[in-house]
């Protein structure tokens, strides 16, 4: 650990800022990184801010270009699991600032830590020529934070390094996966590994974990389920659609829902968004005695009341939980049922 901290000081020292990230990615993927941070950089850079208003040093381990840049690259040439929970991961990275939520992807295949060490040279290069610096810790390292401690004026500065990280990493990233061979190591594997290393279970463990039991469940597996269960297995999905008319928000009794969960494969990204969004119109509305969550669709509790998923994934939901109200949309941040479901939500609560 001291000879890491001594090649970060040296570089650091030496003005060689954009070949720390020689030495800053592969540490942030074994949790070697908070040492750094906080032993060489934050101490050098709140120097910097007593002096100069800003500094440029803490930019060096936060910025989600890097990540961000992976995770793209594994939406269009991942496969499985690992295309599957690439959407969720960037959103949560992205704007939850959870850079943890990437590394499993880059232990699965860890020729990507290529990638991430150009996207961070990138950046700081950027960075570096432009002479911006933040105002304090972008901390979590989100987008959102880098907005609150970026100068004013030097907004387009901050967003055009993040872009350029982020392609950069994106181009490297992409090539990676499309001509190598395919990972050997799962991302639940990948996710056990970082826990080992860093010591403890990983916020992130869950979300791999499930959606990789979930992609090696069988059809076969089913004859353990109820009759009921094993006959919808089988069922065509539109068959199975037009049996819970999904698509008519009319068609279906909400007078004892108290609970709506929304689902998506990983039960992050796009089901919390949903999630978000029904709550406000809830609130608006003044609907207070009904609970909107979301999750994945295998980790759906057998007692659901109400699931709202997207069309291409609610045959999946109702072999889930074939005793819940089903609801399908096209997308979660944009369909006019929501309006139609306060609608009924509402004269059902004018008649009690």
């Amino acid at each position: 650990m001291k000879i890491l901290g001594a090649g970060v000081d040296f570089l650091v020292s030496h003005h060689l800022l954009p070949l720390v990230s020689i030495i800053i990615e592969p540490a942030k993927v074994v949790f070697l990184n908070n040492a750094i941070n906080h032993g060489v950089l934050t101490p050098l850079a709140s120097e910097q801010v007593s002096q100069a208003g800003r500094s440029i040093l803490y930019t060096l381990e936060s910025n989600p270009g890097p990540g961000l840049g992976i995770l793209l690259a594994y939406m269009i040439f991942g496969k499985g699991t690992e295309k599957a929970t690439s959407y969720g991961a960037a959103f949560i990275h992205f704007i939850g600032g959870i850079h943890e939520i990437y590394f499993p992807y880059v232990l699965a295949r860890p020729l990507l830590i290529f990638a991430a060490m150009a996207g961070g040279m990138t950046g700081v290069a950027t960075f570096s020529l432009f002479n911006f610096g933040l105002t304090g810790p972008a901390s979590p390292g989100s987008i959102l934070a880098y907005f609150a401690v970026t100068p004013k004026g030097s907004y387009w500065v901050m967003l055009l390094s993040i872009f350029l990280s982020t392609l950069v990493t994106f181009i490297v990233a992409s090539a990676i996966l499309k001509f190598s061979r395919d990972a050997k190591t799962s991302l639940a594997d990948a996710t056990a590994k970082m826990e080992a290393t860093k010591g403890k279970k990983s916020r992130v463990r869950d979300t791999f974990i499930q959606e990789d039991e979930a992609a090696t469940t069988t059809t076969g597996e089913s004859s353990s389920a109820t009759t009921d269960n094993a006959l919808l297995v089988e069922e065509d999905p539109e068959v199975l659609l037009d049996k819970y008319d999904t698509e008519n928000v009319e068609a279906h009794d909400y007078s004892h829902i108290d609970h709506i969960i929304f689902a998506c494969d990983a039960g992050m990204g796009s089901s919390a968004m949903g999630a978000s969004m029904l709550r406000k119109k809830f609130q608006k509305a003044g609907i207070d005695n009904v609970e909107v969550t979301n999750t994945a669709i295998n980790q759906l509790p057998g007692e659901s009341q109400l699931v709202i998923t997207q069309k291409t994934l609610t045959d999946r939901a109702i072999k889930q939980v074939p005793n819940a109200i089903h609801l399908s949309v096209d997308n979660f941040l944009n369909s006019p049922r929501y309006e139609e479901l306060i609608k009924n939500i509402k004269e059902k609560e004018n008649k009690k």
